[in-house]
Parts: structure tokens; C-alpha cells; sequence
């Protein structure tokens, strides 16, 4: 099954470009409480999305969902839940939880209304998955390679990938019947760790969801609209081509891709210094 991907975007211009390409599911990040404090210090990007994005975002969509990231259970909760799917939220969701508690709260708020996704990137959600497994209504599930490497205090965020964590986590969402996927994937060709190699990966779990990083089209530094609409469309095509090439692989195959990822991850890991 291929990649469900998703983008991070507030601005309607890139939204119509990333839907018109074949990008699944646009992302409007609302969240904000406690990010600064976690990632400030990192190359990563805290959006500065609104509340007032949703709306406007969704009325120029017409084939791909609108992913409405809201933040951490806390007093305004409720209140935010309901805003966002009355502005248009196809599915909402939870980042930064700990426990099966906040997670109950979470899908009552939504109360069948959207489809909820929850955004696993702590230490805490890793050793409650179980209970949390049992929450119903429960849609799907992203692990959040970013927040979560830095939950244990690990250099590089894919070695997630090769200590077992993600896999864990994958076959404990499959064997529950809930659709997953994790992390971020750039342009074929491109990143630190091949996009090619990460999508082998996402094949050999079972993975059905990928956020196109800012790596894959990084529209602060690029301004042409033209330039943005081709680096869309050849890059999801490829992206598309390579997982229709996957599906020919033998197993032989991803053992080897597996094998790779390994050493190239604990090589990279090696060479950051916090």
C-alpha cells in the first residue's frame, strides 16, 4: 500500500500545489505549549500556525485531507478540539502524550466527530503503549521520531529505527489493527539517511504514513511558486515510482536495505555532538 504522505503548510498557495501533486494529508500544526522549551535549540521547525489557518486551508481542498496537529491535553483543550473540527479538521492530532488517561480525554473530546491520530514521541507513551492500545477510537498512529529520540537522549533520531523502538512500536499498532507510520522522509537521493533507504523500511513494517520533511521542499528558502509546484510533482512521482519498484522486491532485499540503515545510522550518530 503506498505512503499515505503529509505536509506541514498554513499557506493556501502550497497547500493547492502539495494536494495537486498527490500529497495525502495537509498538516496545519497548531502546536505550541512546552515545543520552544523541548526543540528550541534544535534545527527543527516550530510552525506558527493559527487557529484561523484551518478554515481557510480547508476551503481550497478538494481531494486531500486536512491533519489538524492540536496541542498536549491541557485546560483549553476542549475547546480547541471543538474549533478545529467545526473549521474543517478531517483528523486531529495528539502530540506529546504520556499516558492512556490523556488519551481517553483526547478521543472523547473528538467524540467520533474526525479521525484521530496520535502523535507517539515520548519515553512515557513507548512504556504505556500497551494500555494505550486498549483506548478505543483510536484511527492511527505516528511515531514522532524527533521529539522521541530526544525523550532518550539520543543523537540522531533513526536510531529509533535500528534499536528496535519502531518496530516494536509498529507491530504492537498492527497486531491492534491500527494503521502507522513514522517520521519524516526528504526528496529520493536526499538526506543525511537516503529517502530511498527510509522508505525500505517503512515498506519491510508495514508503515502507511510519512510527513514530507523540510528537507523535501523547503518553501521559506524557496520563493519561485513555479519551482515549488515541480519539486512537488517530480518528487512525489518518484517517490511513488520507487514504492511500485519495492513491491517487486524479495525479501532478501530489505535485509540488506535493513542491514544498511544499521551501520549508516550508528555512523551518523557517531559523528553528532550535543
Amino acid at each position: 500500500m503506498p505512503l499515505k504522505l503529509m505536509y506541514i503548510t498554513n499557506r493556501e498557495d502550497i497547500a493547492n500545489i502539495a494536494e495537486n501533486s498527490g500529497v495525502d494529508w495537509i498538516f496545519i500544526d497548531l502546536e505550541i505549549n512546552g515545543k520552544d522549551e523541548r526543540q528550541g535549540h534544535l534545527d527543527t521547525v516550530i510552525s506558527r500556525h493559527s487557529i484561523e489557518d484551518v478554515k481557510r486551508v480547508k476551503k481550497i481542498l478538494t481531494k486531500s485531507k486536512l491533519l489538524v496537529r492540536v496541542n498536549p491535553i491541557y485546560e483549553g483543550s476542549k475547546e480547541e478540539i471543538d474549533r478545529v473540527i467545526q473549521d474543517g479538521a478531517n483528523i486531529v492530532m495528539l502530540p506529546f502524550f504520556k499516558t492512556k488517561e490523556e488519551v481517553e480525554v483526547f478521543v472523547n473530546y473528538v467524540n467520533g466527530r474526525a479521525e484521530t491520530c496520535l502523535l507517539c514521541e515520548t519515553s512515557e507513551a513507548v512504556e504505556n503503549i500497551d494500555s494505550i492500545l486498549t483506548v478505543q477510537g483510536i484511527n492511527y498512529i505516528h511515531i514522532g521520531l524527533n521529539d522521541l529520540h530526544l525523550s532518550y537522549n539520543m543523537n540522531f533520531m533513526f536510531e529509533l529505527l535500528v534499536n528496535g523502538t519502531v518496530e516494536m512500536l509498529c507491530k504492537k499498532a498492527e497486531a491492534k489493527g491500527i494503521p502507522y507510520g513514522f517520521g519524516g522522509i526528504a526528496q529520493l537521493g536526499q538526506g543525511t539517511l537516503p529517502a530511498e533507504n527510509i522508505i525500505a523500511e517503512h515498506h519491510r513494517l508495514g508503515s502507511s504514513m510519512a510527513i514530507l520533511s523540510r528537507s523535501f521542499c523547503n518553501t521559506n528558502k524557496k520563493c519561485d511558486i513555479g519551482q515549488i509546484a515541480e519539486i512537488f510533482r517530480n518528487g512525489v512521482k518518484e517517490i511513488r515510482d520507487y514504492e511500485d519498484r519495492l513491491l517487486n522486491e524479495e525479501k532478501n532485499f530489505f535485509d540488506k536495505n535493513q542491514t544498511f540503515v544499521h551501520e549508516k545510522v550508528m555512523e551518523i550518530a557517531g559523528t553528532i555532538t550535543k
